[in-house]
């Protein structure tokens, strides 16, 4: 079969990316011809047997989407023809999804789509947008979901015919990848204190990722700890400023890195303090690298943060976030116990199910 996989994909860098190169690798295994179309880049190149295409935009604010969404619909025509395709699968509701359904119109091939989170959890609150959502929903023949809350959510759309085309395929995470024994330099690279912890968190810089509650719980940590925010977001310059004007310590923001691997080594808890969330692979790439972990008691979160291997806290609450924090980093045994089960816990996500 050849299939299109349509959405974030590497170079670029998030969850999103990861599921589908993870996805594109299964595909290549099992036989399949696989072509990618994906935002813009500088770095793009084919990958493992994967060609990659983009679409072109326009570097202007508000008009960047507008001008990727017809670029890349009259693209993805153009591949689907030219490599005579026989499955378009979208990743991520608006945009990719609702240009994987139009195409479609053109090209007449099977269409999926792959629900990830926060497209059906925030977008949907939107009435233009929850239009558009239940455009797509109808019209895809695949509908695939990481995670039985998100599958609940879109019930409560009554859309009618979707039980027969809806599955849930949980994120997978690369074991090979993502191990406790990866060498790492960051610490040097840094300049960071070896005696002081380090608490790690990895994603965008965005509203739903609870970082403003994280940098107050910072302020109310025991532990003399250092805090290192990877990733990059809308909010760098206010999270930033927060720190300069509450005078918060040991903060670290290093911007987006490819090299989240070799990080994660060199940390001793990873954090997660969502007020959102689909089913977030960082948490699975913690758990590879042997992490404990706490997360707030949100989305698909409480599904992989059991008591072995990590503490839940409710969101928003910057407090109890920081007594979770003391609690992990003050216990080497609780921390060791917890890290040893996150490690063993991934290999039960180490390969992704295809849904079609």
């Amino acid at each position: 079969m050849k299939v299109c996989l349509l959405g974030h994909y590497p170079p670029h860098i998030g969850g999103v990316s990861s599921h589908t190169y993870l996805l594109s690798q299964e595909l290549v295994k099992r036989g399949d011809e696989v072509i990618v179309l994906t935002y813009p880049h500088p770095d793009i190149h084919d990958y493992d047997g994967v060609h990659v295409e983009t679409a072109p935009t326009i570097n202007i604010k508000g008009l960047r989407g507008f001008f990727f969404f017809i670029s890349a619909t009259l693209k993805l025509i153009s591949i689907t023809r030219k490599y005579d395709v026989d499955l378009i699968h979208a990743h991520y509701l608006l945009p990719p999804g609702l240009i994987a359904v139009l195409a479609n119109i053109f090209t007449r091939r099977k269409t999926a789509v792959t629900v990830h989170g926060s497209d059906i959890n925030i977008l949907a609150s939107n009435p233009f947008l929850r239009i558009l959502i239940i455009y797509v929903l109808k019209n895809a023949d695949y509908i695939a979901v990481v995670n039985d809350a998100i599958k609940e959510k879109i019930y409560e759309l009554n859309i009618t015919g979707l039980k027969d085309k809806i599955m849930v395929t949980p994120n997978a995470v690369d074991v090979e990848k993502y191990k406790p024994d990866n060498e790492t330099t960051f610490i040097q690279d840094m300049r960071l204190n070896r005696d002081k912890p380090l608490i790690l968190f990895v994603g965008n810089l965005v509203t739903q990722k609870g970082l403003k509650y994280l940098l107050e719980a910072k302020k109310y940590l025991k532990t003399d700890a250092q805090l290192i925010i990877v990733g990059d977001g809308p909010l760098m310059t206010n999270l930033r400023e927060m720190v300069l004007k509450e005078d918060i310590k040991d903060v670290y923001f290093t911007g987006a890195r490819r090299d989240v691997n070799k990080i994660m080594p060199a940390t001793d808890v990873f954090v997660l303090p969502s007020i959102s969330e689909g089913f977030p692979i960082t948490l699975l790439e913690a758990f590879a690298t042997g992490l404990p972990v706490v997360a707030t008691n949100v989305g698909g979160i409480p599904g992989l943060v059991t008591s072995d291997v990590g503490l839940l806290v409710e969101p928003r609450d910057s407090k109890a976030l920081a007594e979770a924090l003391d609690k992990i980093l003050c216990d080497n045994e609780l921390s060791q116990k917890m890290g040893n089960a996150a490690h063993s816990k991934a290999h039960e996500y180490s390969n992704l199910k295809i849904p079609y």
